[in-house]
C-alpha cells in the first residue's frame, strides 16, 4: 500500500493542501526527479509534488547514488515554474528550498543543523539530507525547476560505503511521523517559494549564508590541485562558491569542482 496514498487527509480543515499544489504519491519509482522531468502539469498547477516509498535508482549530484531503505525515509521532488526569477539568479531557488527544509528540521533538532554547499542538510559533520537540483531553460528563461530531496528520517542502518549518513531518528532517539513531517515541509517550501516570487532575494541569500556549514574560519578542502585550507567568502546567486586560501588567493568553484574534507 502506498504510504502517502491519502496524504491530503493529513491536512486539517484549516490547513488544506493549497489548490495550486498537485500531489502524486507512488509506491515505487526509479527516481522522483526523473518522473517530473517528463511530467506535464495541468493548467494553473503551480507546484507539483511527487513522493515515493522507494526509489530503484535514486540519484544525487553528478554520478552519486542515494541509499534509502524502503518506507523509512522521505523521498520526494517538487516542481515549480519560477517565471519571475532571472536566469543569473537561479541558485536562489535552491537556497530557498534548502532553507525551507532546514526550518522544519530545526523544529525537531534545534541545534547543529547547517546547509552544506550547495544544498545538503548536515547535523554536525553528518549528512542528514541530500538534494538534486534540475533546471529547464527555455528561450533564456527558467521554465521548470525541480528540487529533489532524500531526507533520512527513520533509517538506522546504512551501508558501509556511505561516508557519513545520519537520520533524524538516530539524532533524537525515536521514529518520526513522516506524513506530518512532509506536511510541514510542503508548507515551508510554499512560503519560501512565495518569498522568491515576491523578489525577496537579499533576505533568502542572507539566511542561506548564515546557515552555511563551515561558514566561519578556515577548513580543509580538496580541488583539482589537491588539498588546501580555505575559508568561504560567499556563494554567488548563480551558485558559484567563492573561497579564499590561507595565502589570500581567491578561487571560484562550480558544483563538483571542490570537495569538503571531513
Amino acid at each position: 500500500m502506498e504510504l502517502f496514498k491519502n496524504i491530503k487527509n493529513i491536512f486539517s480543515a484549516k490547513q488544506k493542501v493549497p489548490v495550486d499544489y498537485k500531489i502524486v504519491s507512488l509506491h515505487s519509482v526509479d527516481s522522483t526527479n526523473t518522473y517530473l522531468r517528463t511530467y506535464l502539469p495541468e493548467e494553473g498547477e503551480k507546484i507539483t509534488l511527487v513522493v515515493a516509498d522507494y526509489q530503484t535508482a535514486g540519484r544525487g549530484q553528478g554520478l552519486n547514488k542515494w541509499e534509502s531503505e524502503a518506507g523509512k525515509n522521505l523521498l520526494f521532488s517538487v516542481l515549480v515554474h519560477p517565471s519571475r526569477v532571472p536566469l543569473r539568479q537561479q541558485f536562489l531557488l535552491a537556497e530557498a528550498g534548502a532553507l525551507a527544509l532546514k526550518e522544519v528540521i530545526n523544529k525537531y533538532v534545534p541545534e547543529n543543523i547547517s546547509l552544506k554547499w550547495p544544498n545538503d542538510i548536515y547535523w554536525k559533520d553528518y549528512k542528514l539530507s541530500g538534494t538534486l537540483i534540475e533546471t529547464k531553460i527555455v528561450s533564456g528563461h527558467i521554465k521548470d525547476f525541480i528540487f529533489g530531496v532524500g531526507l533520512n528520517v527513520n533509517q538506522t542502518h546504512f551501508s558501509s560505503d556511505i561516508p557519513n549518513p545520519i537520520s533524524l531518528a538516530q539524532i533524537i532517539g525515536h521514529d518520526i511521523d513522516k506524513a506530518h513531517l512532509l506536511k510541514e515541509i510542503l508548507q515551508s517550501f510554499q512560503r519560501y517559494f512565495a518569498y522568491i516570487e515576491g523578489g525577496e532575494y537579499n533576505g533568502i541569500s542572507g539566511l542561506y549564508h548564515e546557515s552555511l556549514y563551515h561558514s566561519k574560519g578556515f577548513h580543509w578542502y580538496r580541488d583539482a590541485q589537491g588539498k588546501f585550507e580555505g575559508a568561504i567568502v560567499e556563494v554567488e546567486d548563480d551558485g558559484h562558491l567563492i573561497m579564499r586560501t590561507r595565502e589570500g588567493v581567491v578561487k571560484s568553484y562550480l558544483f563538483k569542482e571542490i570537495e569538503f574534507v571531513l
